[in-house]
């Protein structure tokens, strides 16, 4: 299977909090998260890793340039204006025959959980299944309705009865959506929610993984968090 982070935002957020390092090279247990990722998923047997980071980003470009020559990763550097159009710059390096999972670099999860939801991913005939958990601290969660079997049938903005679970960052994928995707760019569509509604639109089959608890870095509160959640593995 292939796999894609997506490290192209800015961190603004951060850097007005007093985070002086780019999001990618915070450090979580002694290690930069774009580092961990990569690891996690050669680990879970990646034929490939493909990165986005933005131009404006020397010394993640550095150290993943360091990494480059001893694993198989893909390095674009490409300033853009959205997650969705981030991943349609990775998309040359994700078309083929094989399933691929993306992720954006600020998802943090325990690596057992990740490594069940890869094993059922590939084990499944659906064509998209997206981690979703019921942790909720996020200033903007994607709301997810599913049906009794996971099948999901929503993205939302707004929480009803019937979403028991946000977006966790983390989507298997096969070819098919990249489809989607390029009608999205095409037709002009922002945002990687819009393209995640376009995917049901478009009648492709997605089911929802529930993971018990995923964190996104956003703000400097969510370094200690998250050095804490990641303890308890």
């Amino acid at each position: 299977m292939k796999f894609a982070i997506i490290a192209a935002g800015e961190g603004s957020r951060l850097a007005q909090e007093g985070v002086k390092s780019p999001k990618p090279l915070i450090e979580i247990q002694g290690v930069p998260i774009i580092e961990r990722l990569v690891h996690i998923f050669l680990r879970n047997n990646a034929s490939s890793v493909s990165i986005i980071i933005n131009n404006q980003q020397p010394q993640t470009l550095a150290l993943l340039q360091k990494m480059q020559s001893n694993l198989p990763l893909n390095i674009v550097v490409k300033d853009t204006p959205s997650s969705m159009h981030s991943m349609h710059a990775l998309m040359p390096h994700l078309q083929g025959d094989e399933k691929f999972c993306l992720t954006t670099v600020d998802t943090l999860f325990h690596e057992e959980e990740f490594t069940r939801f890869i094993k059922a991913f590939e084990e499944s005939t659906t064509d998209g299944m997206m981690a979703v958990t019921g942790y909720i601290d996020d200033e903007k969660p994607l709301y997810i309705d599913t049906d009794d079997e996971l099948n999901i049938t929503a993205f939302c903005d707004t929480r009803s009865k019937e979403n028991r679970y946000i977006s966790g960052g983390i989507y298997g994928l096969t070819p098919k959506a990249l489809l989607t995707l390029q009608r999205c760019i095409d037709e002009g569509v922002y945002r990687m929610r819009n393209f995640q509604r376009a995917l049901i639109a478009d009648g492709l089959s997605l089911k929802a993984y529930p993971f018990g608890k995923i964190i996104d870095i956003d703000h400097a509160g969510d370094i200690v968090k998250a050095e804490e959640f990641l303890s308890q593995e």
